[in-house]
């Protein structure tokens, strides 16, 4: 086939591909560290990490190494027969999160129907609630996936519109509202579920104290706490767990996305043995959760943020950018949130909306994402650097305070 440019990729790509995404118009054909260089051979700074995915950055050599060397030998058994690969990442997983049991799964929906499940099999079982009666509780403003079940509590028309009949037994509350919590507890409720940041509804970081306030009514009143960490964990907010910031210890972490590195979909749930020790043989499971390869790959890239000490590089250089960018004398902008190198620019409602910002970033060479319509999420890989961050405001200042 003869060299295509950005043009004709996007041409073929609107012709037969179904339109559930609406990306800039950028055609991405390589990848290294920070940097992405797209088929016409311009060079941008990524500052999305494919929605944290990416925190090692892009083809991380040693992920790479890996995920080559595993492919070699094998890369799926199914779970019908045990592989060497997934009992050293369930041994490094736990020995690095200090919970006792890992489920492995492949996409970050499936890691959260997982914990669903788990939910309602501890309410029967353990906690005494009717059959079929189990509630969860989840908070407006959520994004845990796009499943049936999962949009079922989201709070966002889009995702519901056009797609029932809903799951039952979700009551979704306020977020970041501790007296909303107390008033929809039950003796049917089973769990909270919630993301610590919630990055899609624009980097909403919850009250100081929020999330301890929540542990305690969960303890006090025999409640699964369910953190969903897939996008706020594995270092991104300058802690291992966003969760770490309040020292808040969930019941059940759900991860994914960095888990691999961005090289392979892994996922998992973890949780103590007294709760994950409820599943049984055949009660859920997937063909490709747990795989070799994916396993071989997800433990070196836990090694990689470790090793590499990727969580404080986060802590510091997130520190430093967001700063920056709350200098920034810009009549277009609300506010500038977040933990770590997960951070979000609020524009004004009179700004004009975020996309015409990101597609103005683009055009200087920066990737970033609009979200919630007015917001600019500002996400790079773990492992930039002071100079590319200073390289990127001399960018994005002239963007946010163009007309």
């Amino acid at each position: 086939m003869k060299n295509m440019n950005s043009e004709e990729y996007i041409a073929l790509e609107e012709l037969h591909g179904a339109h559930n995404y609406h990306p800039l118009d950028v055609v991405i054909a390589r990848g290294e560290g920070v940097w992405v260089y797209d088929v016409d051979g311009n060079r941008y700074l990524d500052c999305l990490s494919a929605y944290s995915a990416i925190n090692q950055g892009h083809v991380h050599p040693k992920i790479l190494e890996t995920l080559v060397e595993q492919a070699r030998q094998i890369t799926l058994t199914s779970r019908a027969f045990r592989n060497n690969q997934l009992p050293l990442l369930y041994k490094e997983l736990c020995e690095l999160t200090g919970y006792e049991m890992v489920l492995p799964m492949n996409s970050g929906a499936e890691a959260v129907e997982t914990a669903i499940k788990l939910a309602r099999k501890w309410a029967y079982q353990v906690k005494g609630v009717p059959r079929d009666k189990a509630e969860i509780i989840t908070f407006e403003g959520n994004f845990h996936g796009r499943s049936i079940t999962i949009i079922s509590f989201s709070s966002e028309n889009s995702y519901q519109d056009g797609f029932g009949p809903f799951t039952p037994g979700f009551i979704t509350i306020p977020y970041g509202d501790v007296e909303a919590l107390s008033k929809v507890i039950t003796p049917n409720t089973a769990a909270v579920l919630l993301e610590p940041i919630q990055g899609e509804a624009g980097v909403i970081v919850p009250p100081e104290g929020y999330l301890r306030q929540v542990r305690e009514i969960c303890s006090n009143k025999n409640i699964l706490l369910i953190a969903d960490e897939i996008q706020t964990g594995l270092g991104r907010t300058g802690h291992l767990f966003a969760c770490d910031h309040e020292s808040v210890r969930p019941d059940m972490i759900i991860i994914g996305k960095a888990l691999s590195g961005g090289f392979y979909p892994v996922s998992a749930v973890l949780a103590d043995r007294s709760l994950m020790g409820l599943f049984q043989p055949g009660e859920h499971g997937s063909t490709f959760g747990g795989n070799p390869l994916g396993a071989a790959v997800a433990r070196a890239a836990i090694k990689v943020i470790t090793d590499e000490n990727l969580i404080q590089n986060a802590a510091e250089i997130g520190e430093y950018f967001a700063d920056r960018l709350a200098e920034l004398p810009s009549r277009h902008v609300q506010e500038v949130r977040g933990k770590g190198l997960l951070i979000g620019v609020e524009l004004k409602p009179e700004a004009g909306g975020a996309r015409r910002f990101a597609e103005a970033l683009k055009d200087n060479g920066i990737l970033a994402k609009e979200t919630h319509d007015n917001v600019i999420r500002f996400a790079p890989p773990l492992v930039i650097n002071r100079p590319t961050v200073d390289w990127a405001l001399d960018r994005i200042f002239p963007v946010l305070t163009m007309d």
